[in-house]
């Protein structure tokens, strides 16, 4: 109980310490600065609040515990109620601010770059690829979020080889950052004529869309190719050299897209797309370096495992991080993925409660 006293007095000081600047002239002549500490100081707004309160509850249970000593029984009655009211409040309160003072992903907050590619099982992998982005795409729209296609490559028979795509609101890395991984299909695919049930798989990886002040990435480390379109996508795309392949030297990872409109959108497409990986790349050494228990409390897992199967003749869905089978694949494949976040926004809360204590977290 020390520690998360200790741990609550250190973000009363700090809000105190926001507040200070938040009013500082050289500040507010900054919007940039403004903005980033107002939503510093909003990130911790709830915690502060709730530590008030407990600190207010503490306060009154120890009048109340010295009214024990009265000579009043009435007076000594009514404090031994007391006490036990306050203390059933503050028992509540811990547990709270247990979970409120657990260490946040810092990227959170940030939006989404998703890429989906059909995998195992060729056109059918293809095909679930794309039922994966309408999947993501309607949840999106139920959400609130918005959805940008960066770079597609369609399938001849549907779907896509692969697809990249930004998704923007709040929270939006909060809950699809957990979609990284291996989704397994098994369905009767379409061409299939003997009523087979096969097994297909697309990948997804959710990277946060990384601003420039996430990571550096100097302009003599970029290779820019421009050449000529090719495929599907739009009248004017394979007239001139609109398409821009972007490769980061110092990692080899290279993006290429062709779907905008122009050179210059493409240009900014890619530059968002290496500017994530490039960010993704450098977080994952982190990670590696950090451990598996220190990985647990800021909210990443493992990106490579296989994740979830959808099985259609069963109506069924499982994850398989979290043990959950819901029989409802209908709606999850429209979108209405939010019990399948909430029991993986549980299982990364109990990850972080079952963390080695760091109070420096």
């Amino acid at each position: 109980m020390n520690a998360m006293i200790k741990k609550g007095q250190r973000y009363l000081e700090r809000f105190r310490v926001l507040d200070e600047q938040l009013m500082d002239e050289n500040i507010v002549k900054d919007p940039k600065r403004m903005a980033t500490l107002a939503k510093e100081q909003a990130s911790i707004t709830e915690v502060v609040d709730t530590f008030k309160v407990y600190q207010d509850l503490n306060t009154q249970l120890n009048e109340a515990q010295a009214l024990l000593d009265e000579s009043d029984p009435e007076l000594v009655e009514m404090a031994e109620m007391e006490i036990a009211d306050l203390q059933a409040q503050l028992t509540d309160l811990e547990a709270k601010l247990e979970i409120l003072m657990l260490p946040k992903d810092p990227d959170d907050d940030k939006n989404v770059i998703m890429e989906i590619r059909g995998a195992a099982g060729g056109d059918e992998g293809n095909i679930f690829a794309g039922d994966l982005f309408r999947m993501y795409s309607r949840f999106a729209e139920l959400m609130n979020w918005d959805v940008e296609v960066l770079e597609a490559s369609e399938a001849e028979v549907g779907g896509f080889t692969l697809i990249s795509f930004l998704v923007k609101g709040e929270q939006v890395y909060r809950y699809l950052k957990f979609e990284s991984g291996a989704h397994r299909v098994q369905r009767i695919p379409k061409t299939e004529t003997q009523g087979r049930v096969h097994t297909s798989t697309a990948t997804v990886l959710a990277m946060p869309e990384a601003q420039e002040e996430d990571v550096e990435i100097n302009n003599e480390d970029l290779t820019i190719e421009t050449h000529r379109a090719s495929g599907a996508g739009g009248q004017h795309v394979n007239k001139t050299d609109s398409a821009v392949r972007i490769t980061h030297n110092p990692t080899g990872i290279s993006v290429n897209v062709q779907d905008g409109r122009s050179q210059h959108a493409n240009k900014d497409m890619a530059m968002k797309i290496i500017r994530a990986r490039v960010y993704e790349h450098f977080q994952e050494i982190q990670e590696a370096e950090l451990g598996e228990q220190r990985r647990m409390k800021i909210g990443r897992g493992d990106r490579s495992e296989k994740i979830r199967t959808y099985n259609y003749p069963q109506n069924r869905v499982t994850d398989h991080r979290v043990g959950l089978t819901l029989v409802q694949l209908d709606r999850i494949v429209d979108g209405r993925m939010q019990d399948i976040f909430d029991a993986l926004l549980s299982w990364e809360q109990q990850k972080k409660l079952e963390a080695p204590l760091d109070e420096d977290a």
